[in-house]
């Protein structure tokens, strides 16, 4: 038995809608949707809410599959953008889904991003995916997903220093890097979203 079907059972048990079932836990409605529909695992976050609420092991709602070891890769969404002050869960722009191990998925949130335009070139190219973990920190030489004055997200490296960071752009020939102060961080904002963890490419 699959997560998503433990999921819509022990919901339907309690006689939650989706909706209700989401306001619970904390997440958007659309999120239950996938995990129930489409074969997409829940965060760790929202997974122990959901054990808490419907009084079961992590084995228990996960079921068979995944104790067995059924389940080869576990799906996280492709987002078309990332955009300020909208929660992963709730994006409604989902191009695709890809796999991760389960073993990845254990360490953290994760989502994936198709890369648009060609400043991070040759590095990364339009159209590329890059999977995230989601954290709000970076190391200095990282590639992160940063959202820049409350626009949609862009993809650059991370160099930081005393004075503030510096977002890189590995094609210089279209793309200056751009330094922003401290100050600037907290006014403007600027925000890491998440840091790059691999990249997929379909030739």
């Amino acid at each position: 038995m699959s997560i998503g079907l433990n999921i819509k059972r022990n919901r339907e048990r309690l006689g939650l809608s989706q909706e209700a079932l989401a306001k619970k836990i904390g997440v958007s409605q659309q999120a239950v949707d996938r995990w129930e529909n489409a074969g997409v695992v829940p965060r760790n976050k929202a997974i122990k809410e959901l054990m808490t609420l419907f009084n079961m092991s992590r084995d228990d709602l996960f079921g068979d599959s995944l104790s067995k070891g059924k389940i080869h890769g576990i799906k996280i969404p492709v987002l078309g953008r990332v955009v300020a002050g909208v929660p992963i869960d709730a994006v409604q722009e989902i191009l695709d889904y890809e796999e991760i191990t389960p073993e990845m998925a254990a360490t953290g949130d994760y989502f994936a991003l198709q890369v648009k335009g060609a400043s991070m070139e040759p590095t990364l190219r339009d159209g590329d995916i890059v999977i995230v973990k989601k954290q709000s920190t970076v190391d200095s030489g990282d590639i992160a997903i940063v959202l820049v004055n409350g626009n949609d997200a862009t993809v650059k490296e991370i160099k930081e220093s005393p004075a503030g960071i510096t977002l890189i752009g590995h094609n210089a020939a279209i793309y200056t890097p751009q330094f922003y102060s401290n100050k600037e961080i907290q006014n403007l904002p600027i925000q890491i979203i998440g840091k790059v963890v691999e990249m997929r490419r379909k030739f």
